[in-house]
């Protein structure tokens, strides 16, 4: 998760809250937030990043739904690719990174998240919570 617009942290705190009030969801683990710079975006503000663990028995697809919602509810705005290619400065930023063991590739979807490790925002709250690389 991420934010670089607005009250970073009260956002991510926010998310953290709706994320755990998903129905047949709870929380277990929260990250500590890291800042860092804005990736791809020209002039863009820090982000604060962060990852937080849970258990759903909501379906991959149903979860990515909510966490959809919850990005609007923070007044996320997604402009189409072809207003605004690139990445955009955002409230909020919720991705599903690993799903259990699971190996999913749909449209707009895709676990484990395929550019997770690559990026120092996600490698290092993972590591804090005692996620490492591996095989899946």
């Amino acid at each position: 998760m991420g934010s670089n617009l607005g009250d970073r942290e009260a956002t991510l705190e926010s998310a953290v809250r709706a994320i755990g009030s998903l129905p047949r969801t709870e929380t277990l683990r929260t990250s500590s937030w890291y800042e860092n710079p804005a990736v791809g975006i020209e002039g863009g503000k820090d982000f604060l990043n962060g990852v937080v663990e849970i258990r759903t028995k909501l379906a991959p697809r149903e979860l990515l739904d909510h966490l959809l919602q919850i990005e609007r509810d923070h007044g996320r705005e997604r402009k189409p690719k072809s207003q605004s290619p690139g990445y955009q400065n955002r409230t909020l930023d919720l991705d599903i990174l690993i799903y259990g063991d699971l190996n999913l590739k749909e449209d707009h979807l895709q676990i484990p998240h395929p550019r997770m490790w690559e990026r120092e925002f996600v490698r290092v709250p993972l590591a804090e919570l005692g996620v490492l690389p591996r095989q899946v």
